[in-house]
């Protein structure tokens, strides 16, 4: 007799839903000849120098826990990358933790600030997960939809309108994934007027900091008024190529962080030691080759970006992140089928719009965090697609000149 487990769970986990990307990923990897535009992860490999440092601090047998928020001289070290790249001082022995990964540390962020029912602005489209860890908080998460009218930002209007009294805090990812959106200084100005009127927690995603290319990254916390009401969010899988070691950095006024370093005591202990020998040589001699990444990354971008609207699909040009978000309402298709109907027949993965949440429907993200020659092969199969859906644009010639 087969045992019945559904009374056991919570209602919360019960209604949690798989995520979107990841369902895309997995059918994508069981098939062959697939390129994959769907995953955001770096195609470089860790930095040598990094990969080194940890295995050296393994045969030195640096194998037990550090203190819970991370070695000492690695959160120095990040007070120091925070204060020189982004102009917010942390005090390292109290400010800052290290964490498994940046949705950690909005996980604890979540957890240290929410009652029962309290309120979260998500600005959609959004990130897979946001949603789902204020709702595992106790939380209640609220979306604020844009629109490729104004290239996907939030405005302070748009804020304004949707703040009610069970509002406690936003959530922002600048640059944006899934879009790429990036907002400049004034922009966070105007946003950060309201936060202080509301008197609101900005919890503010900046793991794509590295990846911005056109204007100078602001962090949120630099905005005046916004340090003392801002958990600042990074890591080093996007920009310095990191994905699976797992590290994200949390910074906040101390008040906020001895309460999530009790959290993460309790659920963590500590980031993995060695993997923090890697990240403290990453912040110490890393830069040139991030840079390098970075500028790999903006000519492709340019090539994604001008190829698709060549093609046929309307296609906002990215601040940052490494991804392209194109609507595909040209072919009457919805998000999930375009994508379902693009990776049967083309095998080109792409996550279809509408995982992000509402306002993502009708279009699909791309990340261009791959070679150039799959990013050229995925274009003329996705022009092959939408040619079988009666829209024709330019044709693609056999080599194809990048736009540096």
């Amino acid at each position: 007799m087969k045992k019945e487990y559904s009374h056991y769970i919570s209602e919360t986990a019960r209604e949690l839903q798989p995520s979107g990307i990841r369902k895309f990923f997995d059918l994508a990897a069981s098939m062959k000849d697939v390129i994959s535009l769907g995953v955001g992860e770096p195609d470089f490999v860790t930095p040598w120098n990094i990969r080194e440092a940890a295995i050296l601090s393994l045969e030195q047998g640096y194998t037990a826990y550090t203190a819970n928020p991370g070695l000492l001289e690695l959160r120095q070290e990040i007070s120091n990358y925070l204060r020189t790249r982004f102009a917010v001082n942390y005090d390292p022995t109290n400010q800052i933790i290290v964490t498994v990964g940046a949705s950690q540390a909005i996980d604890l962020a979540f957890r240290a600030i929410l009652n029962q029912g309290d309120e979260v602005l998500i600005v959609e489209p959004a990130f897979v997960s946001y949603g789902p860890l204020v709702a595992i908080a106790g939380g209640t998460p609220v979306t604020i939809s844009t629109s490729p009218a104004n290239g996907f930002k939030l405005t302070a209007e748009q804020l304004e309108g949707a703040i009610t009294e069970k509002t406690k805090a936003i959530l922002f990812c600048s640059p944006n994934n899934p879009t790429g959106s990036t907002l400049n200084k004034e922009e966070l100005k105007e946003i950060a007027a309201i936060v202080e009127k509301h008197d609101l927690i900005v919890i503010s995603d900046e793991i794509y900091a590295e990846l911005t290319y056109e204007e100078t990254y602001t962090s949120f916390a630099a905005i005046e008024g916004m340090y003392e009401r801002t958990i600042l969010i990074n890591g080093f899988s996007k920009g310095f190529a990191m994905t699976g070691w797992r590290l994200g950095m949390l910074a906040a006024p101390k008040e906020f962080i001895e309460v999530m370093l009790k959290i993460f005591q309790y659920t963590t202990m500590c980031a993995p030691t060695m993997l923090q020998y890697g990240a403290l040589e990453a912040l110490k001699n890393t830069f040139h080759e991030v840079e390098a990444m970075k500028r790999s990354y903006r000519m492709r971008r340019n090539y994604v970006v001008h190829t698709l609207n060549k093609i046929g699909l309307d296609c906002h040009t990215p601040g940052g992140a490494f991804y392209v978000f194109p609507s595909i309402m040209a072919t009457g298709l919805s998000s999930e089928q375009f994508a379902e109907e693009l990776l049967m027949k083309e095998k080109v993965a792409v996550v279809p719009g509408n995982v992000f949440g509402e306002s993502g429907e009708g279009y699909i993200r791309c990340s261009y965090a791959a070679s150039m020659p799959q990013l050229q092969e995925a274009m003329k199969r996705i022009q092959k697609f939408l040619e079988s859906k009666g829209i024709y644009g330019e044709k693609l010639v056999e080599e194809i000149k990048i736009n540096q």
